[in-house]
């Protein structure tokens, strides 16, 4: 995506919808001016709870200024004596009650307003204050308040707030430690525009030059997801009967755009939605709507129910609505998981791509964001630093290309069967459903169903950074065997000393034979022996693009058969079983163990045995065979 510096610059990259379109959709959820930023998390906010806002704006989109009341229940964690609001200097409070008694109030130089209460309260008590509030909001790089003119003339009036701009326009908590229950949004704004905000519609109401139209979500919500749109909007109702589904479509679209065209865009919402709740869930907002809003960023903003979008591609359509469940039920825990949000939500289009478009165009969509993640280095899971950066937040190569081809290679290493049953576990979970989760919490969830630890997995391509090459080479090695030997390099070292992956090869034959194989590689220079039918004539690495790795080789070398050489015991070190490889010509009769004096510690003549109740350290095996006896030097750890 672009990096704004008060000047929009887009970085174009080829995926398969319109060449910068990803990049403006990642400079929409970015909305930052510089890209180091002044606010942490806040400590001031944390010991209390929000339960419920009623947020009343008075807006005009001619008029750069806000005008509000803000009503908030909620509940002491400890005893209180001051509650703190973030909200931005620039706006002016008024007055502040409590119990519909004003309270003395004081801001502070760092963009807060702190409440003096009546009274302590005492922990597991509640309270609501009344806030009202006006202001010129600041222009400041986040432009989470934004006026703009349309080509035509008209006047549009929008917010975005992630990640750090709902205090630059109302008096909120905007920590990712807190979900407001329940919100009501009463805009009142000149009677000619059409205003938009989260959840459902419960009134439009005329009075003299305004109206006032005011809208309910029951679901918890964080503040940087709470919206407001207002503008000359036509309504585009896509109703549940039409489209099968048990709740309705909006979409609020600029006057001009109502067109055909866009409607049918406009038509694949649906499918997608039916897709995302085939492959996981129902989708988490069904007794509201789901919609979409026009709005002047480029790309688009998933907030709760309503997506602010700047056009319909079908992938613009995908990624946003893929956050409903992937970033608005279950939200990041913090910036430094932010991958748990865009890594699926990209992973998610990608899905879209594949379950519509066949299996050549993803391998396609997935190869263009292997190159965008190997075009840079860094974890997806950030460092503290980094999550006070809100261009290495938002940074299309790492957090949104590289996270979901993690995924990508989870849903490989796990088989589709296991991935989705995780996926589908994390969103259930009653701790993490409309509350938010943190990388470990997607980790356990992936290793209960897997049954085995991931630790090795998350270290490498998690928690460190860089990526593979591969250096495949492979061998006809006797008769019905190839041999494959596998090296590897790493663009930082330092970081992953090796990348453990199950990697993907497809041998031809000369008459079109194929033989798919998955290689559990653990080590530089592994060598594996495969039992195959044909004479192969070609090797490809990676066919189906499921691995993040970048500068390939492969060779195809020629045939070897000496029979000390196809001979193999594997795997070397072990620690369990060993495995005897053969080529189909040869008669194992018998193995037997020796330790470094000379002493037969082991007899077996299966091809596969255990060598569990031996020693670690250096034995050696010597194999009878109806062709000779040879022998091969075995590590035991």
């Amino acid at each position: 995506m672009q990096n704004k510096y008060f000047f929009i610059l887009f970085f174009i990259f080829s995926f398969s919808f319109a060449q910068d379109d990803f990049e403006k959709m990642v400079q929409s959820e970015k909305k930052a001016a510089a890209s180091k930023i002044a606010f942490l998390s806040n400590p001031n906010t944390a010991n209390y709870d929000v339960t419920y806002h009623k947020l009343e704006f008075t807006v005009d989109p001619a008029v750069y200024s806000i005008s509000g009341k803000v009503t908030t229940t909620f509940t002491a964690v400890t005893t209180l004596n001051t509650v703190t609001f973030d909200l931005a200097n620039e706006l002016t409070v008024s007055t502040v009650t409590q119990a519909g008694v004003s309270i003395p109030f004081s801001r502070s130089t760092s963009n807060e307003l702190i409440l003096n209460l009546s009274a302590p309260l005492t922990a597991g008590a509640t309270s609501t204050v009344e806030i009202t509030y006006s202001g010129v909001p600041p222009v400041n790089g986040f432009n989470a308040f934004t006026i703009n003119t349309r080509p035509n003339g008209s006047k549009t009036l929008f917010t975005l707030s992630e990640p750090f701009g709902a205090r630059d326009w109302w008096p909120c908590k905007q920590d990712l430690n807190d979900k407001i229950d329940a919100i009501d949004v009463i805009i009142t704004a000149p009677s000619q525009y059409i205003s938009v905000s989260n959840g459902i519609e419960q009134s439009a109401i005329v009075s003299g030059a305004n109206k006032t139209t005011w809208f309910k979500h029951n679901y918890p919500i964080p503040a940087y997801l709470i919206c407001m749109a207002v503008t000359n909007y036509a309504v585009y109702n896509q109703p549940a009967a039409a489209t099968g589904l048990s709740f309705p479509i909006v979409n609020y679209l600029y006057a001009e755009n109502n067109t055909s065209a866009v409607q049918t865009q406009l038509a694949q919402t649906p499918l997608i939605m039916n897709l995302y709740e085939n492959l996981f869930e129902p989708y988490p907002f069904r007794n509201e709507k789901y919609g979409h809003a026009q709005f002047g960023w480029g790309g688009g903003m998933e907030h709760t129910t309503v997506s602010f979008m700047y056009n319909f591609s079908r992938n613009l359509i995908a990624h946003e609505l893929a956050h409903q469940w992937f970033g608005d039920k279950v939200t990041c825990g913090s910036w430094k998981d932010i991958w748990l949000n865009e890594g699926f939500a990209t992973y998610l289009t990608a899905l879209v791509v594949e379950n519509f478009d066949g299996l050549p165009a993803y391998i396609t969509y997935k190869n263009s964001m292997i190159n965008s993640a190997t075009s840079t280095t860094g974890s997806i899971y950030l460092s503290d630093t980094e999550a006070t950066d809100v261009n290495r937040i938002f940074s299309s190569q790492i957090s949104y290309n590289k996270g979901a081809m993690v995924l990508n290679m989870l849903r490989f290493k796990m088989g589709d069967v296991l991935f989705f049953q995780a996926i589908k576990s994390y969103l259930s979970n009653s701790n993490l459903a409309y509350k938010y989760a943190i990388t470990t919490d997607l980790k356990t969830h992936l290793e209960t169903a897997y049954g085995s630890n991931l630790n090795e997995f998350f270290n490498d391509w998690v928690y460190k950074q860089g990526y593979p090459s591969y250096t495949i080479s492979a061998q006809n090695w006797g008769t019905g065997q190839a041999k494959i030997v596998v090296s590897q390099t790493q663009s930082d070292p330092t970081s992953v000393p090796y990348f453990e992956m199950p990697l993907p090869i497809r041998l031809k034959g000369a008459n079109g034979e194929v033989l798919n194989a998955t290689l559990d590689n653990t080590t530089n220079g592994q060598e594996f022996l495969i039992p195959i039918s044909f004479t192969i004539t070609a090797v490809e690495f990676d066919p189906e693009k499921n691995l993040l790795s970048k500068n390939n080789t492969v060779s195809l070398g020629t045939q070897i058969y000496v029979a000390d050489q196809v001979l193999a015991a594997y795997p070397n070190p072990v620690t369990d079983e060993i495995y005897i490889q053969k080529p189909s010509d040869v008669v194992v009769l018998n193995n037997r163990i020796f330790n470094n004096i000379g002493q037969m510690v082991l007899e077996n003549s299966a091809l596969t045995f255990s060598v569990s109740a031996l020693a670690n350290g250096v034995y050696y095996l010597e194999i009878e065979t109806s062709k000779g006896i040879y022998h091969k030097k075995i590590i035991k750890k």
